[in-house]
């Protein structure tokens, strides 16, 4: 029996791609603030480098020792909006430059926490932080920027998503990389630990491990042995398999955290697919029954494998958070990839789905010449479903100068390439131009 059991976890590491995608130090820098922007940048760095500095080493003796790939390693910390809004500095660009640094430093994989939380309003720090976004990541190599511009209690703060579609804009003029590196969440949460949206949340302890685990191809390998089967064998399966692979990510985090002397926080058992053949979420939809992902049928597949991945995540690991649920970035899914290509996944269809699924629009890349009021619009649509369905949603769109529909960008790495997908040639210019608050639901007067 024991030797079934490895014999079942070599056959996942080695042949089903299971891994665990990121371990992640979120760091607090709340005790970083100063008035004086450079001391508070100094600071900002002493404690990244210190609290950070044996993550990679830890993390490579973990990979030896128990034979699991880590594929990143990656710092978050508190949202940079907030510790800059107390120092007199007006350009907010030196701080993601510090962040780099200290990643660059560390010889960590990203940073994240470039970011702010404006979901009720705007404070000073949260706009110089949003001016500041197309420079600081298109001058930046590893850091990551986030805002979240509603939640189901406040609504959405649609001045925040106009100046975020205008922002988006002038980023992809800067560097075509620099908006993968940029997401904009309704109801984000505070231990993200997969990027590029993750911060570490200010009622977070001041240094945690949280892990991110991955595995699209070994719930592909297990439902290969279930075809033709009923869905509630279906959902039964990718359970069963979930749990096994949040076992994994929980001993993997929880082995970071004590040989690091820092807190265990969560175990995020996202399925984050990769451009590697056989390690895609379409692909896994597609085991369920779809001829190809995108046509009528992927909504339901989508919300099945969502919950089951969830109730076999919970049952094996008392701290699951972050995200937890499928990821679908178009990019870096070769399924999702060829869904596009072959015409049956369409950006109206990914809307759909993202009300099922773990966060939203993801590594979706889309003509250069897309009006900023039309990215502000694509994020108002999401916050929206976020908002009404009290989950948390987000947009990743990377606008791509001089390509049009039916071309392809390439990103590299776990980015992968992406084709030009069409957007719907509708104005929202009007709608965006109005500006103000669109109020929480009456749903959210829980109290």
């Amino acid at each position: 029996m024991e030797l079934a059991k490895i014999q079942e976890t070599l056959r996942m590491l080695n042949d089903e791609k299971l891994d665990v995608r990121t371990i992640t130090m979120g760091i607090s820098l709340l005790d970083c603030i100063d008035a004086d922007s450079h001391r508070a940048c100094q600071k900002i760095y002493d404690k990244i480098t210190t609290k950070a500095a044996h993550l990679v080493e830890v993390g490579q003796a973990i990979e030896a020792e128990f034979g699991i790939p880590i594929v990143n390693k990656r710092v978050t910390v508190t949202p940079i909006a907030l510790i800059a809004a107390a120092s007199e500095a007006t350009d907010y660009v030196p701080f993601a430059r510090t962040l780099d640094r200290a990643a660059q430093t560390l010889g960590i994989d990203f940073i994240g926490g470039f970011s702010a939380l404006v979901q009720k309003g705007y404070h000073q720090g949260d706009q110089r932080l949003i001016a500041a976004l197309p420079q600081a990541l298109a001058e930046t190599d590893l850091v990551c920027g986030s805002v979240n511009v509603g939640s189901t209690r406040s609504g959405i703060n649609m001045d925040a998503v106009a100046d975020l579609g205008q922002a988006i804009h002038q980023a992809a003029q800067q560097d075509v990389m620099a908006n993968a590196k940029l997401v904009v969440f309704c109801n984000a949460v505070a231990d993200n630990p997969f990027m590029a949206g993750g911060f570490h949340g200010v009622s977070e302890a001041d240094v945690v491990i949280n892990a991110g685990v991955s595995g699209p191809g070994v719930i592909k390998a297990a439902l290969e042995k279930v075809q033709g089967q009923p869905l509630d064998v279906v959902a039964e399966t990718i359970k069963q398999t979930a749990f096994k692979v949040t076992r994994m990510g929980q001993l993997v985090g929880s082995q970071a955290a004590q040989r690091l002397g820092v807190p265990f926080g969560i175990v995020d058992l996202s399925l984050a697919p990769t451009p590697a053949v056989g390690d895609s979420v379409a692909q896994v939809l597609e085991e369920i029954g779809l001829s190809q992902v995108g046509g009528h049928g992927t909504t339901a597949a989508l919300a099945l494998l969502n919950d089951a991945v969830k109730k076999g995540g919970i049952m094996a690991c008392s701290h699951v958070g972050g995200l937890s649920g499928a990821f679908i970035p178009v990019s870096e899914d070769a399924g999702m990839i060829d869904a596009v290509q072959a015409g049956t996944l369409s950006l109206a269809k990914l809307e759909a789905m993202t009300a099922v699924c773990s966060v939203g629009l993801d590594m979706i890349a889309v003509p250069g010449d897309t009006p900023a009021t039309t990215i502000s619009a694509m994020i108002a649509d999401e916050a929206a479903i976020g908002m009404i369905n009290n989950k948390t949603t987000a947009v990743r769109v990377i606008p791509v100068p001089g390509k049009q529909v039916g071309d392809t960008v390439e990103f590299g790495g776990l980015l992968g390439h992406a084709p030009i997908m069409g957007v719907n040639p509708a104005s929202a210019a009007d709608l965006i131009q109005r500006g103000g608050q669109i109020p929480a639901p009456i749903h959210s007067f829980k109290n």
